[in-house]
């Protein structure tokens, strides 16, 4: 092994092994409130935020580990719950204004199906008689299954008065209609 392979590979395994003593010792604490214990769990999140900026093999994106935290810390809520950079916001903010609103209806990702969670009401959505709860199976033709939801807008979308196909699930029916 290189003497510079094997300093990168000692480097990292010291930081490792800090990482590990900061992440058991940290929550050892007795008599804390939750407001401090929450603090002290932040203390350690910068720590090593600090220790793998400074020490990490390779440079780091000091961004891309935050919105990773931040991400795995809501993914551990419940499958609804999920983090979106304000970039990728910002983008869906645009992309769902207008001929978003004009369908009417307001829609999630639930066990990995496209779900009405309501549609708004005196919209074409409302009109149609789509129910929350309704899952969407296809869009114009195309089945959903797996679909995000940024994917699902850009293809409801379209100029104002246009149409667009879906076909509905509804709970206690078996086959999907349109």
């Amino acid at each position: 092994m290189l003497p510079e392979c094997k300093a990168r590979w000692a480097k990292g395994f010291v930081v490792v092994v800090t990482l590990v003593l900061l992440i058991f010792t940290g929550g050892v604490q007795h008599g804390t409130t939750a407001i401090e214990d929450t603090y002290e769990k932040l203390k350690v999140f910068t720590e090593i935020l600090s220790l793998v900026q400074g020490n990490y093999v390779d440079d780091v994106n000091s961004k891309e580990l935050i919105y990773g935290a931040v991400k795995g810390m809501l993914e551990t809520l419940d499958p609804h719950s999920s983090f979106m950079p304000p970039d990728a916001f910002r983008e869906m903010q645009v992309e769902t204004q207008g001929s978003f609103g004009g369908l009417g209806i307001e829609i999630t990702v639930k066990d990995r199906m496209l779900t009405v969670v309501a549609p708004i009401e005196g919209t074409p959505a409302d009109r149609a008689g789509i129910h929350p709860g309704d899952r969407i199976v296809k869009i114009e033709g195309q089945l959903t299954k797996d679909l995000t939801l940024m994917d699902a807008v850009r293809r409801l979308r379209g100029p104002k008065g246009s149409k667009v196909t879906i076909s509905l699930l509804r709970e206690g029916q078996l086959e999907p209609f349109d």
